[in-house]
């Protein structure tokens, strides 16, 4: 079974924590502070790798965590950075942001790389916090926690040229006969459970690669049987070959049947009907009713679409639509598959803050001030000055005046509460 859509969590490492700690030496009487700061916390990047072809490894791991960086210790000895988790995905997967909807990244080609969450920056130990007037500083700075983020993972197979078509009109058994792949080929009238792909040969140097992509049925589009999960494979490709049973011994009208696919393909997507068409009218050595095909040939070129009547259990005309296909697709460009986009940043350390009024309590919130208040020995009477300057420096109190706050309110930061003093 291909597996070509996953949801993961992945969560880039923690920051370590600074050091408070201070020189301690024989005959040094006081030394100064000397606290290292925290290592870096490890990132989670996605690489692509030719050698999977599916997503099925995601359906029984669900998370990725990289590793968090250490804290920093005395001697200004720095902790170690996290190391970074290493997911490696098929090419031809799409990573997406499940909170924003947002395409991410697109890695196309063997080795491509892309951090998909940031590690935290490690946080200062004490010695960054000495001043001539400051000299034995008793805090430090946490480590940043990591990126944390839902990732929905697609895969969409990389083919130049997709078979489309309804179930049971050929297109494994052409696929088998221009290329080496060898799909399951048989009379059902449902939809082959998992695209194929075949490298078709034009010359030692020159070839292209075809997916035979699942049979569609009416209502593809709007997710009946599996076309949700297929009608993305088609949207890999440069061009298209729409395979049509021509023979009439199922008692299906071909135009109909051409009609009804491009429809389908219309729902889904407009850049998928507007695709460059090449049209394979086969079982032509089973045509029981030839005004049949000569009334669908008619009908599909007076509509500026090239026929080729083919028969693919004989290989009666597969030759000329290869070749023909081939030399279309050298006029065809290679363009970017999707559009990826810059990622909303969801900084839970930012440096916004947001000022309420609550029942005459004066409430301050935002993520500087988590990281403030993370950052702060309340219990030592140095780290609660810097955390008063930080606090007017930042504008919180200038805002709070804004507000109207007067001498005595008070003023809550999460659950610290103080009394406001000019």
């Amino acid at each position: 079974m291909l597996a070509d859509i996953a949801k993961i969590t992945i969560e880039a490492g923690n920051g370590g924590n600074g050091a408070v700690t201070f020189h301690r030496e024989k005959y040094v009487a006081a030394g100064g502070p000397d606290g290292g700061d925290g290592g870096n916390g490890g990132n989670v990047v996605f690489v692509a790798d030719k050698t999977l072809a599916t997503l099925m490894d995601f359906r029984y791991r669900k998370k990725y965590k990289a590793e968090n960086g250490t804290d920093g210790s005395g001697a200004r000895c720095n902790g170690k950075n996290g190391a970074d988790i290493i997911v490696k995905v098929p090419c031809g997967t799409i990573v997406r942001n499940i909170n924003t909807d947002r395409i991410i990244a697109d890695l196309v080609n063997d080795g491509d790389s892309f951090i998909a969450a940031k590690g935290g920056r490690g946080g200062w130990g004490n010695t960054h916090f000495a001043t001539p007037t400051r000299q034995v500083p008793k805090f430090a700075k946490p480590g940043l926690k990591g990126e944390v983020k839902e990732i929905q993972l697609e895969l969409k197979l990389i083919a130049d040229v997709g078979l489309i078509g309804f179930p049971n009109v050929g297109k494994s058994t052409l696929l088998s006969v221009i290329s080496a792949a060898r799909p399951k080929i048989a009379n059902y009238h449902f939809t082959t459970l998992q695209p194929n792909l075949g490298v078709v040969s034009i010359s030692p140097e020159n070839s292209f690669v075809v997916a035979d992509i699942p049979g569609l049925i009416e209502g593809a589009s709007d997710g009946v049987g599996l076309g949700h999960d297929f009608l993305r494979h088609v949207e890999r490709t440069r061009m298209l070959i729409h395979v049509v049973d021509v023979s009439g011994i199922e008692g299906r009208n071909p135009i109909s049947d051409f009609d009804k696919i491009n429809e389908e393909l219309e729902k889904y997507s407009s850049v998928l009907a507007d695709k460059v068409q090449v049209v394979a009218a086969n079982k032509t050595d089973l045509n029981m009713y030839p005004e049949l095909l000569e009334e669908f040939k008619k009908e599909i070129e007076g509509r500026g679409y090239k026929v080729f009547e083919i028969s693919a259990a004989t290989n009666k005309g597969v030759k000329e639509l290869i070749n023909y296909v081939y030399t279309t697709l050298q006029k065809i460009p290679k363009e970017e598959f999707c559009q990826v986009q810059e990622d909303e940043v969801v900084d839970i350390y930012d440096d916004m803050f947001q000022v309420n009024v609550e029942e005459g309590v004066y409430c301050v919130t935002g993520g500087y001030i988590t990281y403030l208040i993370e950052s702060t020995n309340f219990e030592d009477y140095e780290s609660v000055n810097h955390f008063q300057d930080a606090l007017r420096r930042k504008g919180v109190i200038e805002a709070l005046e804004k507000e109207g706050i007067q001498e005595g309110d008070t003023v809550r930061l999460y659950d610290i509460e103080f009394e406001f003093v000019y």
